[in-house]
């Protein structure tokens, strides 16, 4: 059984080694440097100061995944539109829980007002990429060569959920 709750600072130890494995083993994230629990908890309280949600996913008590989301760009005609990230130990692939994540916070962003959900997704990423199809995100485009990681260039994903149609 899964559950999904806001996540709090007793789950950033977990929440880091999720990123941070991602960071060295994957294209999921195009960091490079491991992140510290001081740059986690940074990260934290800025999503909690600006509002933003970040939820994470436990089975047995033991967080398998996170997701949240935010500013899609800094300019005040971008407010409505946020841009989202999902992040599941591997061994919890494939069993609901991103799914559950993501609904998550799409009712939240729905909740919040936010017109516009997008995600940027490592062309290699076919999973994830059918993830969010599956949940009514749609490609909006590809941008080839913009990301350099493990000696090669990479190409990004653009897909996007349209949350309500009505202008605020």
């Amino acid at each position: 059984m899964v559950t999904i709750r806001p996540a709090n600072s007793s789950d950033l130890k977990d929440i880091l080694d999720i990123n941070n494995h991602e960071i060295l083993h994957s294209t999921i994230n195009y960091d490079f440097v491991p992140k510290t629990l001081q740059e986690q908890n940074l990260w934290f309280e800025e999503k909690v100061k600006q509002g933003f949600p970040v939820l994470v996913a436990l089975t047995e008590q033991k967080v398998v995944g996170f997701a949240t989301y935010g500013t899609f760009r800094p300019k005040p005609g971008y407010r409505f539109t946020v841009e989202h990230s999902v992040y599941l130990e591997q061994n919890h692939r494939g069993k609901g829980i991103g799914t559950a994540l993501l609904q998550e916070l799409i009712n939240l962003a729905k909740k919040a007002g936010i017109h516009v959900m997008v995600g940027g997704i490592d062309s290699s990423n076919y999973g994830s990429y059918l993830f969010h199809q599956k949940l009514g995100f749609q490609e909006i485009g590809r941008f080839k060569e913009v990301g350099h990681k493990f000696d090669r260039w990479l190409d990004i994903i653009f897909m996007q959920l349209i949350l309500e149609e009505k202008i605020p």
